[in-house]
């Protein structure tokens, strides 16, 4: 049976159990991470995972785990370059986490975005897949 009344269980730490610079799933990752670098904007990959759904005993059913967090503004960023119909189940991820989170600042880029942000730092697509998802440590 699934529930989300009650306690909440713990929000995932997951840079306690992470080893060694972070693996990009994407690379809009990857240049997002290069960009923040660049400008010197400390960031953190994936650093914690939110429940969002979780059964009468506790056990968790779903996770949301944004894709950076930058410390110096108090922001959790996630980027999508999904197609729309994925787009819609993050969306619902999202307000679940706003719901249950409102302490939680969040942003979303959007497909769209990332493009745009990508190319206003002169980021080619072929460029980037050409890089790969190479790791950029943060500071």
């Amino acid at each position: 049976m699934e529930s989300d009344r009650g306690e909440r269980p713990p929000i995932l730490d997951n840079l306690a159990t992470r080893k060694g610079p972070p693996t990009f799933a994407h690379y809009s990752e990857a240049e997002f991470a290069r960009i923040l670098s660049f400008y010197e904007i400390e960031w953190q990959y994936e650093p914690r995972s939110f429940p969002l759904r979780w059964d009468t005993n506790g056990r968790v059913l779903e996770y949301f785990t944004p894709d950076f967090y930058l410390p110096e503004f108090d922001l959790y960023v996630e980027l999508t370059t999904l197609k729309q119909s994925l787009v819609t189940k993050k969306n619902r991820k999202l307000r679940r986490l706003r719901e249950l989170y409102p302490e939680i600042n969040i942003k979303l880029f959007y497909g769209r975005d990332v493009r745009s942000l990508l190319t206003k730092y002169g980021v080619r697509r072929r460029e980037a897949v050409a890089s790969g998802a190479k790791n950029t440590s943060p500071k």
